[in-house]
């Protein structure tokens, strides 16, 4: 058998190009070569327009059976809780406040779904995948972030309390393009329709540019936060919490789920598959932009999510490889 259709090579070969983007990404930050003040236009680009189409044209083309997944969205939303409580409870201390361990927790239990895993996974497993991991990014942009951005005004760092941020968590999903462009894909699905076709094709050329140029701008992201971080995170304050989100995450993900499965909860197989490699994706990059508007240590984010990205090369693809 030649060695390029042996299985772990298989899976690198899909893999590689993802992980290849986000570095391309981010020696052009670190260079030179993109400026600091185009990193914003990019992400800009990517969730008002490019991500969105994509999203779309998923919701779109997915059955809506799988997008109204009450067992995965259960499931889901349940690990997602569990991480929140455990890595706020590990890490609360005199160092680390609620406000960041709250943004810590954040990054532990959101994975890159949006930027990076649907593409990823639909390279993977195939368009049936999307579906899934749709309902997993509805979890973590309503629920999980909502939950976390609340958390984090525990400490008094804001004087209106955890109430208004939760309103200020809830209004920020109302104005975020990703929900709606998921909501308005799986009323297309529903209701059979379909935009004309001048439309459909812009819709599809913005889609087609989402993932190579969303997982540019995570490199970029990514560099643009070390270089700017100042401060000297000590390694057991972002390592730890970088291995629970490639590591314990989808343990969890898999435990509760083959759990839920063996209690008769109608979860396939398929679905269980893709919410563990969900949850085996690297911390989502966008956490950054939010812990920094919140006060947070970024430094400290960044430095978790860079840390769980350059690993996941190998865990996601160790991942893949013993689900195959």
């Amino acid at each position: 058998m030649p060695c390029e259709n042996t299985p772990v090579l298989a899976i690198l070969f899909i893999t590689f190009p993802f992980f290849a983007l986000v570095l391309c990404g981010y020696v052009a930050a670190r260079r030179g070569l993109l400026p600091q003040a185009a990193i914003p236009g990019l992400n800009s680009f990517v969730l008002y327009f490019a991500l969105p189409c994509m999203l779309y044209r998923f919701g779109a083309t997915t059955p809506i059976a799988q997008l109204l997944d009450a067992s995965v969205f259960g499931v889901y939303l349940l690990c997602a809780l569990v991480m929140v409580g455990f890595t706020v409870t590990m890490t609360l201390s005199q160092r680390i406040d609620w406000n960041n361990a709250a943004f810590g927790a954040l990054v532990a239990a959101f994975p890159n779904t949006g930027f990076m895993g649907v593409p990823l996974l639909v390279a993977l497993l195939g368009s049936a995948a999307a579906g899934p991991a749709i309902v997993t990014i509805v979890v973590d942009l309503v629920v999980t972030s909502s939950l976390c951005i609340a958390l984090s005004r525990l400490d008094a760092a804001d004087k209106h309390g955890a109430g208004v941020a939760l309103k200020n968590a809830l209004r920020g999903v109302a104005t975020n393009p990703m929900p709606w462009a998921i909501v308005c894909g799986a009323l297309t699905s529903a209701l059979g329709l379909a935009p004309v076709k001048p439309v459909m094709q812009t819709l599809g050329m913005l889609a087609d540019a989402a993932s190579p140029v969303a997982l540019f701008t995570i490199g970029a992201v990514l560099a643009r936060s070390q270089m700017n971080s100042v401060d000297a995170t000590p390694l057991a304050e972002y390592v730890p919490v970088a291995l629970k989100k490639l590591v314990l995450h989808p343990l969890l993900v898999l435990l509760l789920g083959t759990a839920a499965r063996s209690l008769g909860i109608p979860l396939s197989k398929f679905a269980l598959t893709v919410m563990v490699l969900v949850a085996a994706l690297p911390s989502a990059s966008n956490v950054s932009l939010l812990a920094e508007k919140f006060g947070a240590n970024n430094g400290r984010i960044a430095r978790i999510i860079l840390v769980s990205t350059a690993l996941a090369f190998l865990t996601f693809s160790g991942a893949v490889a013993l689900l195959h």
